[in-house]
């Protein structure tokens, strides 16, 4: 199962969500950090220990001049100008070269060869339930997706993963996103963040992902992403709040499910915020997690609900996103969708009972 975190822009608060849900978790979980070029997970982890650190290349051509011949064909396939020949021996542009080995096969004497190149790290990092996964791109290197590929293959099967996307809705995003079970699109509830956010849902829509919108720095602006996701019933499933305190811990490295200062268990109430981020009315069976003790600000008999300043009477959102697409036979294998909803339910991003018959 791998819960992915993206969003449209940068500074949405991507890295927030994915450390403070995996550190709720509660088991072993995987944190990638696929945001290669700036990863940043690994501050928030405390005294996390560096297990290892592996060199990832890809391959590159490198031309034999005895063999070569000028005949050109190996630039005539290449897409990306990464090798040309105007009758000479051709000209290799590593960073241009998406390392796909095409130009070898094309060439008919046999004058082109590959060769590795650097282009980063792969390390691992254990602290406490956590396994963090990061790439880190080399300076000056392009080519972000071959890292991303490098940081996914160490997924292990058996354990539930939480995966920090790059921003925006570029090839990085894209490689970061395909085999993701589910993806909770980090926004804020401003204009830019709206723009950002609509590029986002149509991204994850047109790869066929189930997916949510966690909306960060509430309070900061208007309701006009709200509105949007009323209109493209997209389930809301959880709003940060504008809080100066929010961002000192941040600016510390601290979790604001761990550090939060505020009043004795504050901490305990970010805890409860996270770990029972609920969806929106729709679902067949929608049961409240905790009925008899709400979250602050939110009384007795709507406990689960974690949205701030959101009426959830029933029409409000008339469909669930989650509930539809996991319920829907083809949409996810059925293996996966259990997986999902396992791992949702953990995590209480899907209200108990959210089982649906045809996914038993």
């Amino acid at each position: 199962m791998m819960l992915a975190v993206a969003s449209g822009k940068g500074g949405t608060g991507k890295t927030t969500v994915s450390v403070n849900l995996a550190r709720v978790l509660g088991s072993s979980v995987m944190l990638l950090d696929c945001d290669v070029e700036e990863p940043n997970c690994r501050l928030f982890l405390g005294g996390g220990v560096l297990k290892k650190e592996d060199i990832v290349g890809i391959p590159v051509p490198e031309v034999d001049e005895a063999l070569c011949d000028g005949c050109g064909e190996c630039g005539r396939f290449c897409a990306y100008s990464a090798i040309v020949s105007f009758g000479t021996v051709p000209v290799v542009f590593p960073e241009m070269c998406h390392g796909c080995g095409g130009c070898e096969k094309v060439c008919p004497r046999k004058a082109i060869r590959e060769t590795d190149k650097r282009i980063g790290v792969v390390g691992t990092i254990r602290a406490e339930n956590i396994t963090l996964i990061e790439g880190r791109l080399d300076v000056g290197v392009a080519m972000a997706p071959p890292l991303i590929r490098a940081v996914k293959d160490r997924l292990q099967k058996d354990t539930p993963a939480i995966v920090d996307a790059p921003p925006g809705t570029s090839c990085p995003v894209i490689a970061t996103l395909r085999g993701a079970d589910f993806v909770a699109l980090v926004t804020e509830p401003t204009p830019f963040g709206l723009h950002d956010l609509r590029l986002a849902v149509d991204t994850v829509r047109e790869l066929g992902i189930p997916f949510g919108v966690v909306i960060n720095r509430a309070g900061i602006g208007d309701e006009r992403v709200h509105m949007f996701c009323k209109g493209e019933n997209v389930p809301i499933l959880l709003e940060i709040p504008d809080d100066r305190r929010i961002a000192e811990a941040y600016s510390k490295g601290y979790l604001i499910v761990d550090a939060l200062p505020n009043t004795a268990d504050s901490s305990e109430a970010w805890r409860r915020e996270f770990s029972n981020s609920t969806m929106p009315e729709g679902f067949e069976t929608c049961q409240p997690i905790n009925a008899s003790a709400g979250p602050p600000g939110v009384g007795p008999g709507v406990a689960g609900c974690r949205s701030v300043g959101i009426s959830h009477d029933r029409g409000r959102f008339p469909a669930c996103v989650w509930s539809r697409s996991l319920a829907t036979p083809g949409t996810i294998s059925r293996g996966r969708s259990r997986a999902v909803q396992d791992l949702l339910l953990r995590l209480h991003l899907l209200p108990v009972g959210a089982h649906h018959k045809k996914n038993r």
